[in-house]
Order: C-alpha cells, then structure tokens, then sequence
C-alpha cells in the first residue's frame, strides 16, 4: 500500500486500476448492497431493456475509484472528501475495464487534492468521467 501526502504529489500524476466484471461479481454486489434492480440481476428482465442484457451497477464500476484513492494514490489515510460521477456507456458482464485517477489540483492550504476521474472499456469507451475531492495524509514529523 501507498501513502503519499500532499507534498508528494504534483498536477499530472496518475494511478489506475484494472477489472473484469464477473456475473458472480454483479450477484454479490448486489447482494451486499442490497441493489437487486432486474437490470442487473435478472437476464429476462435485462433482455428486454434498453441494454438487451443485463448491465454492471454504475456504483460498483465507480468503486474502483476508492479502490485506488485508499490503497494507491494517495493511498492509506486518505479521507474522500466528494465525488461527481457521469456514467456515459453501460458496463456488461466480461468487460474489463481501467479506472484512472490523475491529480487535477493541490489546495495546499486545506489539503485537498482535485483528481480528475475516469473509466474506460476494452474497446477504449469512457464508461464514466467524474471529479473528486481527497484529503491526502499528512506527512509525518520526525
């Protein structure tokens, strides 16, 4: 795990993370988060929806965000202060998809950092775009 406080970072810097959306994965998210909407639990249903097979929950793609906020960049002790999400492509059962951070803004005087986010499918398609607010740890006095 990483730890990187405000003074490490700069503008530009990046981290991200790669998944494959699993069935099994979507039926325990779903179970877990008790978000049981057909779309993504229930093939018939989902068939005969606008997506003709059921989807990804938005939310568990954009989990892949905090996923690396906590444990890459900045990593422990880290605090997530917001974030906006758009979601502009559905996620199917099999896509592997790459979640990227990059620091947007440093407010150093409140210790905040501006992370520009987004996700991408196989096929190179932004499954979501988003910003979010993080309040790095600080760095530890000897």
């Amino acid at each position: 795990m990483n730890s990187y406080s405000i003074q490490e970072l700069k503008v530009g810097d990046f981290s991200e993370l790669k998944k494959a959306f699993t069935e099994k994965d979507v039926l325990t998210f779903a179970e877990v988060t008790t978000d049981r909407n057909p779309a993504h639990v229930d093939k018939e249903y989902a068939g005969k929806t606008m997506f003709k097979k059921q989807i990804v929950h938005g939310m568990f793609v954009a989990s892949l965000f905090s996923a690396i906020f906590g444990v890459q960049m900045p990593g422990l002790g880290s605090i997530y202060i917001k974030q906006s999400l758009k979601f502009t492509k559905p996620v199917y059962f099999g896509d592997e998809i790459t979640a990227k951070i990059t620091v947007k803004e440093l407010k150093i005087d409140r210790n905040r950092v501006v992370f520009d986010c987004v996700a991408i499918n196989q096929n190179e398609e932004i499954v979501i775009v988003g910003e979010a607010e993080i309040m790095p740890p600080k760095k530890e006095k000897l």
